[in-house]
């Protein structure tokens, strides 16, 4: 299993990134095919105190191929496209092997 972790820095307003994320952008990664699950983690902080991340997204694929062939369908473009719209500059995308 693979999953993309998509790492959201804190936003200017966090309580319109946390509606635009949860009514508009979550049902968009939803739709794409081959997604097993969507998980969602508000950053509470870091060991060390305070992190400059807001969100944690983890989206499990049962391979690289059903990520790669989610990405590129039409429904992994939209929500792509859709990130510009309220995290432009903030999000930063992994890739792991789940083990």
């Amino acid at each position: 299993m693979v999953k993309l972790t998509a790492l959201y820095k804190k936003p200017g307003d966090p309580r319109e990134f946390d509606r635009y994320y949860k009514e508009v952008h979550t049902p968009l990664a939803n739709k794409m095919p081959g997604l097993k699950k969507l998980e969602v983690a508000k950053v509470l902080g870091s060991p060390g105190g305070e992190s400059e991340y807001h969100l944690v997204a983890n989206l499990y694929f049962d391979n690289m191929d059903a990520l790669k062939s989610a990405m590129g369908s039409e429904e992994g473009k939209a929500a792509a496209r859709d990130v510009k719209n309220f995290a432009n500059g903030l999000v930063q995308m992994i890739i792991c092997e789940v083990q």
